[in-house]
């Protein structure tokens, strides 16, 4: 069981400030890796809260992995996320705001696989065509638009 776990034993689901990291995959047709959610059913890129002594890049990379099987090579710094915008509940009630860091990865190795506890399916989407049902929240529509003007920066 994991820190924030832990923490919820305790504290309920009051609002805890979690640490953690998000991952932007894009693939070299510059589409984004997407799984789709089993607490929401919206489509997300993978990511997840810190664990005790785990630095921003070792969290990007185990959630990465636990929730894809992808090994990621070179992370690119995107954004940081912070402040009232980063407000989330969860389904079940659960209240976070998170403090952490969202990565860029075009560097990454491995079969993909499914997390079947928190991902139904995952596949690639182009940037420019993501699913309706994308996360919502001002921070998640920053993350990709900062995404895409990377990608098409780099492209002209």
């Amino acid at each position: 069981m994991g820190y924030i776990m832990e923490l919820r034993k305790v504290l309920g689901s009051r609002p805890l400030i979690m640490a953690g990291t998000g991952v932007i995959i894009v693939n070299e047709k510059n589409q984004v890796l997407l799984g789709r959610r089993t607490d929401n059913g919206f489509w997300d890129y993978p990511g997840g809260s810190m664990e005790l002594g785990e630095s921003f890049e070792e969290c990007a990379r185990r959630e990465v992995l636990e929730e894809t099987g992808l090994t990621c090579g070179k992370l690119e710094f995107l954004m940081d996320v912070s402040g009232e915008d980063s407000f989330y509940q969860y389904p079940n009630g659960d209240k976070v705001y998170i403090a952490g860091i969202v990565y860029l990865c075009r560097d990454f190795s491995g079969e993909l696989k499914v997390q079947e506890e928190e991902v139904a399916e995952q596949r690639f989407f182009p940037i420019e065509q993501l699913p309706e049902n994308t996360a919502p929240g001002l921070l998640k529509e920053k993350a990709f638009r900062l995404a895409r003007e990377r990608l098409s920066g780099e492209s002209e």
